[in-house]
């Protein structure tokens, strides 16, 4: 008579263990992409998408450019910049990026009826983490302390 014992050896589950799944390659974030091409295919079009669709700007031009940045006192070395004008060009603003790369430092300068800004902000400069919707967030929350959006 056996032993009941003895535990019963466990069966050849354990021999064929399923073979390991192969991880997903993640597709890259929107925001470690190159920078012209983060801000030409994603950032422009959702600054318009919010301008036009959500606030109801209309004539709204909206252009990426490497330029001087065009306020007084500031010296003439030539930077991106995303550069947003609507009413008749009579509302003007510009995010300039001191380095090619969306979590470097970043200025903001508005203007209106075409004349040259005069003071210029630091731009997200308190963000750790930079992200598509937090630019757009800011720029829209600049855009109405100015007024600009919405009434008083």
């Amino acid at each position: 008579m056996a032993d009941e014992s003895t535990p019963k050896a466990p069966a050849a589950k354990s021999a064929e263990k399923a073979p390991a799944k192969a991880k997903k390659a993640k597709p890259p974030k929107l925001e470690d992409k190159p920078f012209a091409e983060f801000i030409q295919q994603h950032f422009l079009p959702a600054v318009k998408t919010a301008l036009e669709k959500e606030e109801g700007v209309d004539g709204l031009d909206l252009s990426f450019e490497t330029q001087p940045v065009q306020v007084v006192g500031v010296d003439s070395e030539s930077y991106p910049q995303v550069i947003g004008r609507w009413a008749d060009n009579s509302r003007q603003f510009n995010i300039a990026f001191l380095e090619e790369n969306i979590k470097g430092p970043k200025v903001f300068s508005c203007t209106t009826d075409g004349a040259a800004p005069s003071t210029i902000e630091q731009f997200m400069g308190d963000e750790r983490r930079i992200t598509l919707d937090l630019m757009v967030l800011y720029l829209m929350q600049r855009l109405n302390g100015q007024k600009w959006l919405k009434g008083n």
